[in-house]
């Protein structure tokens, strides 16, 4: 995309941190994945270095304190993407917990083919709750229609056409909960453990959007006492370090992960909702263009 768009970009495998902000040195502009955090430290060491615009590729921006960067001087913003990648495995995710795909599968893995004891569920007898009706779960609620549930939606700035109540109310009426809003101080531990416990006995909950929307050890108390029929997780609270990385013959830092694992109603992915070559040429063409707008004066510090 880089030749189309006349840009001759420094492309440096390793994520940004202090050790690798030299790179950019002479760039007024930097494009970065979401994969790590970005500090404060790195942040100036940016602005020294003379940046002042930072690109990241992903919807959010809870990884970078945008608030301390703009006190150095430097512009973040967030691109956007097909919604359809992360619309897909959502549904996708709903799909394979209402039938518990993960036990089928290990069992069949096994050559058990027993049916086992637990019935699926079909989505048209359920209803399904959309927390965050952005773009992606506006992409959420136009693929759920298609399979005859009832649906509810919850946002503060309704956009669409779908039934919209209150928090509470989505709640105690979802037989399934799947989380689109952004993670911000005001969303975080959206649900807690008294919002868990106002939602319907056996409800599943669906995240592809950040993992700190969900209180983990609410969650895992929820599975635990049979409160929650399920949950299907493509992000998790201090994922930061352990998804992308490869820990088969190692042991996993993160207690909560591996109690979630244990579980057998459980779903887990590595924040990968997002990762098709449709979304990922958006987010890299997307990036780009942000950064020329910025340099031909249509954005400004």
């Amino acid at each position: 995309m880089a030749p189309r768009l006349g840009v001759v970009p420094t492309i440096i495998e390793a994520p940004l941190s202090e050790a690798t902000v030299g790179f950019a040195a002479g760039n007024r502009c930097v494009s970065i994945g979401h994969k790590t955090r970005v500090g404060d430290r790195t942040l100036l060491a940016l602005s020294e270095a003379g940046v002042r615009y930072v690109s990241t590729r992903s919807v959010g921006d809870n990884h970078i304190d945008v608030g301390y960067a703009q006190r150095v001087g430097i512009v973040v913003e967030t691109v956007a993407y097909s919604p359809d990648s992360v619309a897909d495995y959502t549904l996708m995710l709903t799909l394979m917990a209402l039938r518990h795909a993960r036990s089928v599968i290990r069992r069949a893995d096994a050559h058990d083919y027993s049916l086992g004891g637990t019935r699926g569920r079909e989505l048209r007898d359920l209803t399904v709750g959309v927390v965050g009706t952005g773009r992606i779960g506006a992409a959420v609620l136009d693929r759920l229609r298609g399979f005859g549930c009832r649906v509810l939606a919850c946002d503060p700035r309704p956009t669409t056409c779908a039934d919209y109540v209150t928090l509470d109310a989505l709640l105690e009426q979802s037989d399934v909960v799947t989380l689109h809003t952004p993670l911000t101080a005001a969303t975080h531990h959206l649900l807690d453990r008294r919002r868990i416990e106002r939602m319907r006995p056996g409800a599943v909950i669906v995240n592809t959007g950040r993992g700190g929307l969900l209180e983990t050890e609410a969650l895992i108390f929820g599975l635990e006492s049979g409160r929650l029929g399920g949950a299907a997780l493509d992000v998790v609270e201090g994922e930061e370090g352990v998804f992308y990385a490869d820990w088969s013959d190692r042991p996993i830092p993160s207690e909560a992960l591996l109690r979630l694992h244990e579980l057998p109603n459980v779903l887990i992915s590595p924040h990968v909702a997002y990762y098709t070559d449709h979304a990922l040429r958006d987010t890299v063409e997307a990036s780009l263009a942000g950064c020329l707008a910025f340099e031909g004066g249509a954005r400004h510090a």
